[in-house]
């Protein structure tokens, strides 16, 4: 809500003077990503606090998706979900709101989601998938509370996406780790021997390094684990404890003034990075992310497939297909080479 001006102190909760061309017109009531019209701009006091408990006497009888919305977002369902999850679901809700939150649940027809879909594929695929996703478990959860009789979202096909196969090779992790900055160069590091995520890396304390190893709980899973400590990891903890020197924090990966280095600024130090390696080593194809390295960390890691989903902490064979992305070699009639 935005803060009042001392003349407008006597409005209703989320209630404003509307103007067109610095011209007042009406008084709006502003809610859940919807404006509603309460009366004209001649009204008194009175008149307009009357339309407001009115209008707000009438929304109290309507059960919308918005609604729907902040019932699911205060359940035990959605509690029960991993902190990354959560983040995930509240945006992904919130978009699908801003299109079918002032509706109600059962007006919403399985074409109307469709028409979304195909709207919102246009700026991302991947968004929309995830949208959808959201949305279906949303409607599931009230059908199975009585707050809808359907679930829309039920039966509608995803885009299909290709699925990410980019594998960084050793000589292009080792360009960019030559030319990255200390903090990143850490980052990049723990992301690739830890198999963890970029949210996970940022978020990591000192209290989460024991001798046993690093404690990580996966952001996005759940998934707890110590990673092992290796001499390689070792000597990493000692380069990040020196940048402590100027601004000690609670994170293993701080700033240069102190606190946890942000996500919006590993990204800037990665883009830099890469832009050194592009004058270079212009030879080298760029096309990786920095997500991509947990990909390259899971690819590398020497063991059996079942060794290697342990180290990964993915909770299926499935998933770990998706980040493990080096080409195997495999022998051939007269080859010495074993099947890997």
């Amino acid at each position: 809500m935005r803060t009042r001006n001392t003349n407008d102190s006597w409005m209703p909760p989320f209630v404003y003077l509307h103007k067109r061309a610095g011209v007042a017109e009406s008084y709006v009531l502003k809610r859940h990503n919807s404006t509603k019209v309460l009366c004209k701009s001649s009204a008194s006091k009175a008149e307009v606090w009357q339309a407001y408990e009115s209008e707000i006497a009438e929304m109290s009888t309507i059960y919308t998706v918005n609604r729907l919305v902040i019932d699911y977002l205060n359940s035990t369902s959605y509690s029960e979900l991993a902190p990354r999850t959560q983040k995930d679901r509240d945006i992904e809700l919130k978009r699908f709101s801003n299109v079918f939150g002032e509706m109600k649940p059962d007006d919403i027809r399985a074409p109307d989601i469709r028409q979304y879909m195909d709207l919102r594929g246009q700026a991302s695929k991947t968004q929309a998938n995830h949208e959808l996703a959201a949305a279906s478990v949303m409607f599931g959860w009230g059908f199975e509370r009585g707050k809808c009789n359907s679930n829309p979202a039920k039966g509608i096909k995803k885009f299909k996406l290709k699925t990410r196969d980019r594998y960084i090779t050793d000589t292009e992790y080792s360009a960019v780790l030559a030319c990255a900055e200390p903090r990143l160069k850490i980052a990049m590091e723990i992301s690739y021997l830890c198999a963890a995520r970029k949210g996970d890396v940022l978020n990591l304390t000192w209290s989460q390094l024991s001798d046993d190893g690093i404690y990580i709980e996966q952001g996005k899973t759940g998934k707890k684990q110590i990673k092992a400590w290796s001499k390689r990891l070792r000597v990493l903890i000692q380069e990040a404890e020196l940048l402590q020197n100027d601004a000690a924090s609670a994170y293993v990966i701080n700033k240069k003034n102190g606190g946890k280095l942000s996500s919006d600024g590993l990204s800037s130090a990665w883009n830099r990075a890469k832009k050194r390696v592009k004058k270079k080593h212009p030879e080298i194809e760029l096309s990786f992310t920095f997500h991509d390295i947990k990909a390259k960390g899971i690819s590398d890691f020497k063991g059996t497939s079942a060794e290697k989903q342990q180290f990964s902490g993915h909770k299926t064979q499935s998933q770990l297909g998706i980040y493990d992305r080096k080409v195997s070699i495999v022998p051939t009639i007269g080859s010495s080479t074993k099947t890997l």
